[in-house]
């Protein structure tokens, strides 16, 4: 039986447009972008809402934020003046500021109501971060191929042999298989891909979260030490020593994984990219990173991903506080089309509960691939790199970009009680947007309008915390809430081939 998209029927209910055209990006105005003549729209914020980040789950532990999102487009629907739902909220590997722990990998499942402001209005002082109300409706285990537990801890120099249909895994030293989840996509038989950071690999796993399949990508995004795979992070647990190098040679640089995964509308493709470049290419400096991969995967047999098409995007660059060059690490995708998709981008170290309040850059751009150049296969996959100190090879012509939504746009943020920088107070936007999701707005007016979900990862700070046994509190003294952003969007042609 083929495989069927569980987003078919939504935009089917949506009335969504013909075909997407498919040539270079070009920007038009601040709240607009193009794709050859189709114009998707930032209607604007229309609702803000938070966790509290002393929540727990039902296990007893600190509950964790979002590094990936999944909302169920079934389950959504129109509910007086607003909407509700649920949605999958996927955390990382738990509290890590002082090194990785046992923290078992999870899934959470959140209840969510939206009650939308119009688009451009200011809602009530008393209501300005109460439009998305969400509350923990259940937490998930994820645990491997043989039901045992996962866990969070640094793989160190751990590998899992081959077996069976699996490749090699990157396994902590108390013998679990190590997930650093970054990225969620929900199929219709209620299956689950999830991308990690450590492999950096794509897992599939069961309605009831256990380990079915894993993909590994291709050679040249395999962490590597001394001529051998080495999945360490260099974020070592308790009483485990840091890696030899710190860095890997070549493959993903640590802590740079897959961190967006997306299905396309129609359910064929798999979107997988790699948050900045992989060592080879530049993926060594924050100045050189710019050269990422997207990774297009037939997902017709979930069971067995098939890599049919990979392309270079290139991250945002700008400049920092002191003049520098940096580059825009991404954070996660939504996928448009087979050749477009957003991609939220933004920088590091700035935000509420860090010692810089003020975000440079915190940006979701539309990438196009459809004149860009299809490496899949190529020396690039294995030892050539395709960015040599981050400059592109003249051979290859990479996707192109256009800024769509400033996440740091203060006039946006001011409606809603929020802002970037100083004060830096718990309305200050914190550092690690993360996660975004799509649900239509289900009006025959507005067949192309969306709303965009787009979630932080509190990295569990909090002063009233608990995991893995023992309590803590965070030595920033901050309490950084899951928060909610809802954008209104116009995406004209989703689902087009």
């Amino acid at each position: 039986m083929p495989h069927k998209s569980p987003y078919l029927g939504l935009w089917a209910a949506a009335g969504l447009a013909a075909a997407l055209a498919t040539m270079p990006v070009a920007a038009l105005a601040e709240n607009a972008g193009t794709v050859g003549g189709t114009t998707f729209v930032n209607k604007g914020l229309v609702g803000v809402g938070r966790i509290p980040s002393n929540q727990r789950d039902k296990f007893g532990e600190t509950f964790g934020s979002g590094s990936g999102m999944s909302i169920d487009p079934l389950s959504w629907t129109r509910d007086g003046d607003g909407y509700k739902g649920t949605l999958l909220l996927l955390p990382d590997r738990g509290y890590n500021v002082t090194g990785t722990t046992d923290y078992r990998a999870r899934l959470n499942t959140i209840a969510i109501r939206l009650v939308p402001t119009a688009p451009g209005a200011a809602p009530a002082a008393d209501k300005q971060q109460s439009g998305v109300q969400a509350a923990l409706a259940d937490t998930m285990l994820l645990v491997d191929d043989q039901g045992k537990d996962t866990t969070g801890l640094d793989p160190e120099a751990g590998v899992r042999a081959a077996s069976g249909s699996f490749p090699i895994l990157p396994q902590a030293r108390n013998g679990k298989i190590a997930l650093d989840n970054e990225a969620i996509v929900r199929l219709a038989d209620g299956s689950m891909f999830i991308s990690d950071e450590y492999g950096p690999n794509i897992y599939r796993f069961s309605a009831d979260g256990h380990l079915l399949s894993a993909t590994q990508p291709p050679a040249a995004l395999v962490p590597m030490r001394k001529g051998a795979p080495n999945f360490a992070s260099n974020n070592p647990g308790p009483g485990a020593e840091a890696p030899e190098p710190e860095d890997p040679e070549t493959g993903r640089q640590n802590n740079q994984g897959l961190e967006g995964m997306a299905l396309t509308p129609d359910g064929k493709f798999l979107i997988a990219v790699l948050q900045s470049a992989p060592r080879q290419d530049g993926g060594d400096s924050g100045s050189t990173r710019q050269n990422t991969r997207a990774l297009v995967y037939d997902a017709a047999d979930p069971a067995n991903l098939k890599l049919v098409h990979e392309y270079v995007v290139p991250l945002p660059v700008f400049t920092d506080a002191k003049g520098k060059k940096k580059v825009a690490a991404q954070s996660e995708i939504v996928a448009l089309s087979g050749q477009t998709f957003l991609m939220l981008a933004r920088d590091s170290n700035n935000g509420y509960g860090l010692k810089d309040a003020t975000s440079l850059y915190r940006r979701i751009n539309v990438v196009d691939v459809s004149a860009a150049t299809d490496i899949a296969g190529s020396a690039f996959d294995g030892d050539k790199p395709v960015a040599p100190k981050g400059v592109l090879d003249e051979s290859v012509k990479p996707a192109t970009l256009t800024s769509f939504i400033d996440l740091n746009d203060s006039a946006e943020l001011a409606r809603f009680g929020l802002h970037n920088g100083e004060p830096n107070d718990r309305n200050n936007l914190s550092e690690k947007w993360e996660a975004m999701s799509i649900a239509s707005v289900q009006d025959p007016k507005l067949p192309n309008d969306y709303f965009l979900f787009v979630a932080n990862d509190n990295d569990f700070i909090t002063q009233d915390g608990f995991q893995v046994g023992a309590s803590y509190k965070d030595d920033g003294g901050a309490n950084v809430d899951t928060m909610f952003q809802v954008f209104q969007v116009t995406l004209p042609g989703v689902g087009a081939k």
